[in-house]
């Protein structure tokens, strides 16, 4: 029983809010209320235990997800501090899809600030339960109820206060508890850690009163249990008020708000009470469901000990030049020397060590179960997005489908020094960031990194030459086109000459077929028995697939086609590898040309979050960029517009998005197809 009173007793959370709205700070203060650190580190002072890498020490921003782990009423939480900056949601994403309650922090004066929107539609994407912390009541302009009433206009969950400021500015004296009805003011003396508990003043006693009833007909509203109650008249106790609290939290019909100011050490305590008494246990949470690479059918695994092992790999890490990987286990139990299945890769790994995370420095730990968030010395082929589980019991859960990348960029190195480093850094950040891809041009001297769009080319020189210290001069960001043909064609090719003193023949015949879009190149050999000796078969195939990274129009790769060898020749003595590679290789260029080639673009969906008084504006953008609407969906006060949009019209997109909707709306673009250009 008692392994099952351990999960029940963990908490997996993220903070996470709009830039500058104080989530570093408040994260600071969870570590310190809870003993992790013993003193408190100030963004401003660039201490923050959680941002460790000096550049977000410069800036006072976080740019990745730190993981640490801290203990609350014999709980344990593992806490994720992630970015609330624009361009990293792709590291709130990687977070929110293995946590399983977040607290979103909300500036009391800024309010509902463009990014935490989005890092709320995110959590509604994964189903993750939140609790709101309004942050910033002792500054100038905080304005609680304010908060709250823009959080119901744009969210779907509706906010119930559990908690309103006693005092505001100024004269923020502490939080008046609604559930307990008491007043809670902090010492500041012991910076913060002593809180005590008082009678409500008189003077606020009839808001108090107010407030707390409109909660209990909230959570009514939700709850059939306290309907009856409520309806009824009856005295609704503490407990009832909690559990109904916790069961609406989970199913995502409310989100408990607490308010406070973190800076002055304020509100903090009630924040961990309000992620035990709220937020789920990873029992809470429905099984994580996955796909049995054998048998190909739908499996689920209970978050339990006595489960199969299973875990999912969610972030890798270089830390001084050792791989660090992120594990999220769903199931069973791990321990140090243990072999395990990677069943993406499908290869066997071995754990070299477990370590429980705090910020970047760390614990070692002998073993570790269901539940738990821990990261891994010793995994060599584990990436992002990865299984682990045991061999005999294999199991894929959700795949993060990685997108070809449609966007390229040519960066070079400005000194030979720096080319030195450019190459190990580019290692180092593909191995983190697997939408990350890097080729070098022999012919220019230059190095293309290709990625999801402009911002994520953007970080990714900022961070060769922030992290790696490696100056590069940058190129125009290109689109990365595609060939094809169109019609069915016959081709051969022959290849005669002398090589020094040995002559090199080859003759292939081909017929190259259009194919259904996204099937990719298929080779098919119906070579007649005795025309050509087995052993050129392979040497062939290679040839036509060089040639198929290089199209006939404007040498960009060639999709979408079959190419049958249908034929050829073989003279003793004469033939050579070398001469039917370079045959097969003119055939297939002889054959684009004849099969009416053409170009192809890529196509991206956006998937565009808009407040609906935006809605036609943003819709006449799209058409005149020549996209396609697939679908608009409102969603109370926002609208969702899904569209078809060739990359070349998206360059500058974000910043034209931003001006037209007040800096409101958000969009996401992932890759759809590639389509005639």
């Amino acid at each position: 029983m008692a392994s099952k009173s351990k999960i029940s007793r963990t908490r997996n959370i993220g903070v996470v809010a709009h830039i500058d709205a104080g989530k570093t700070t408040v994260t600071e203060r969870i570590l310190y209320y809870t003993g992790k650190s013993y003193k408190m580190g100030e963004v401003h002072d660039g201490q923050a235990v959680m941002d460790w890498m000096p550049q977000e020490q410069e800036r006072g921003i976080t740019i990745t997800s730190a993981v640490t782990t801290c203990v609350w009423r014999n709980h344990d939480i593992h806490v994720i501090d992630t970015p609330g900056h624009v361009d990293f949601t792709i590291e709130v994403e990687r977070s929110l899809r293995v946590l399983d309650g977040a607290v979103v922090v909300f500036c009391a004066v800024g309010g509902v600030e463009p990014q935490s929107e989005t890092v709320w539609h995110q959590a509604d994407k994964y189903g993750v339960p939140k609790v709101a912390f309004i942050n910033k009541m002792d500054r100038v302009g905080a304005d609680y109820f304010s908060v709250i009433k823009t959080m119901r206009k744009r969210f779907t969950s509706v906010p119930v206060p559990i908690q309103i400021p006693a005092g505001a500015e100024d004269n923020f004296r502490g939080v008046i508890d609604l559930i307990n009805q008491r007043m809670i003011v902090w010492n500041d003396s012991t910076s913060g850690m002593d809180l005590v508990f008082e009678e409500i003043p008189a003077e606020f006693a009839e808001q108090a009163t107010s407030e707390r009833d409109k909660m209990v007909e909230t959570l009514a509203e939700v709850d059939d249990g306290l309907a009856d109650k409520y309806l009824s008249g009856e005295e609704i106790t503490v407990p009832e008020i909690e559990a109904a609290l916790r069961k609406a939290t989970i199913s995502l019909k409310i989100v408990p708000v607490l308010c406070g100011a973190a800076l002055r050490n304020k509100g903090i305590q009630p924040i961990l009470d309000a992620v035990i008494n709220y937020l789920p246990s990873p029992e809470d949470i429905p099984p994580v469901r996955g796909i049995n690479p054998v048998t190909r059918e739908e499996e689920i695994r209970q978050c339990s000990d006595k489960e199969p092992f299973s875990a999912l790999a969610f972030k890798i890490m270089i830390d001084e030049g050792r791989k660090l990987t992120y594990l999220r286990i769903y199931s069973g139990k791990v321990q140090v020397n243990d072999e395990i299945y990677n069943s993406i890769k499908k290869k066997k790994e071995k754990i070299a060590r477990l370590l429980r995370m705090h910020a970047n420095k760390r614990e070692r730990i002998e073993s570790a179960s269901a539940g738990d968030i821990i990261a891994v010395l010793g995994l060599k082929t584990t990436t992002t997005g990865d299984t682990l589980c045991r061999e005999e019991k294999p199991i894929m859960l959700e795949l993060i489908e990685f997108y070809e990348p449609v966007i390229s960029q040519a960066i070079e190195a400005k000194t030979p020094a720096d080319q030195e480093k450019l190459s190990i850094a580019l290692d180092k950040l593909i191995e983190e960031d697997p939408t990350l891809k890097v080729k070098y041009e022999e012919e220019t001297a230059q190095t293309i990194i290709s990625g999801m769009g402009e911002l994520h080319l953007e970080i990714i020189v900022d961070r060769l030459m922030r992290e790696f210290n490696c100056h590069v001069n940058v190129g125009r960001p290109r689109v990365v086109y595609r060939e094809t043909i169109q019609k069915k064609a016959e081709a051969e090719g022959i290849f005669e000459k002398e090589l020094g003193d040995k002559k090199h023949f080859g003759h292939v015949k081909l017929s190259l077929m259009p194919r259904k879009r996204g099937s990719g190149i298929a080779i098919v050999n119906k070579i007649s028995d005795g025309v050509i000796p087995p052993e050129y078969y392979e040497i062939i195939e290679e040839g036509i697939r060089e040639a198929t990274m290089n199209g006939v129009l404007n040498g960009y790769p060639v999709m979408d086609v079959e190419i049958a060898v249908t034929g050829g020749s073989f003279r003793e003595g004469e033939s050579s590898a070398q001469g039917y590679k370079i045959a097969a290789s003119a055939a297939f260029r002889d054959g684009c040309n004849l099969a009416e080639p053409v170009m192809l673009e890529p196509m991206m969906m956006v998937d565009i979050i808009t407040p609906s008084e935006f809605m036609g504006d943003v819709i006449g953008d799209i058409n005149a960029r020549k996209g396609e609407i697939q679908s608009v969906d409102p969603k109370g006060t926002v609208s969702e517009i899904k569209a078809k949009v060739p990359l070349k019209a998206l360059f500058g997109y974000s910043t034209d998005l931003r001006s037209s909707t007040q800096g409101r709306a958000i969009f996401s673009m992932i890759f759809a197809e590639y389509n005639k250009a």
